[in-house]
């Protein structure tokens, strides 16, 4: 059961913090949901291949909900991993996707570079645009940014961390206990 906390201010909440916003679902749907997560947290990628597909078919297909994704990068295999879906521009929930289901395959892998390499080449990068995405600063810098804005601004001391209509949850939450708090706001 994900911990809860005390609600965070609505205009401190929903400040991008510098890198391009990422988001499913109407902009007006009732209930706002803003995740931060790591590319690298195994609870995260539980949550992305196990919950967000029914969230998304139960609110955010049907117009109730407006999730927008953030990272809170916990190691630099996770900035990486960042880096990688935004540098995929208008594929970043795919690129997303790919990178949570394969993270097994490259997250702890030995040799990480070459591992994560392998499955961005099936999100279509190439060795060039690889190397050019991961050697990015001024992109590194603006992860580094929104992480350090999450953890210094907003508190999040755990990841994945989700904010339901600026009410703070902290832990992996399954389709029954995000489900509850939903429908409690509609």
């Amino acid at each position: 059961m994900a911990a809860m906390a005390a609600g965070v201010d609505a205009e401190l909440l929903l400040e991008a913090g510098g890198l391009e916003e990422k988001a499913l679902g109407e902009a007006d749907a009732p209930v706002k949901i803003v995740e931060y997560a790591s590319m690298t947290c195994a609870h995260c990628a539980r949550y992305h291949t196990e919950t967000l597909p029914e969230l998304k078919r139960k609110y955010i297909e049907t117009g109730r909900v407006r999730y927008i994704v953030r990272g809170i990068p916990t190691d630099p295999r996770a900035e990486a991993g960042l880096m990688l879906a935004y540098c995929s521009k208008d594929n970043y929930f795919n690129v997303s996707d790919l990178l949570y289901k394969t993270q097994s395959q490259w997250a702890w892998a030995k040799d990480g570079r070459s591992a994560l390499l392998k499955t961005a080449r099936i999100a279509g990068f190439s060795q060039k645009s690889f190397e050019a995405c991961l050697t990015d600063r001024e992109l590194l810098d603006e992860v580094r940014a929104m992480r350090n804005w999450g953890l210094e601004r907003l508190g999040i001391e755990a990841v994945p961390t989700f904010f339901i209509n600026g009410m703070k949850h902290s832990g992996a939450m399954s389709i029954d206990e995000m489900s509850a708090i939903i429908d409690g706001m509609l």
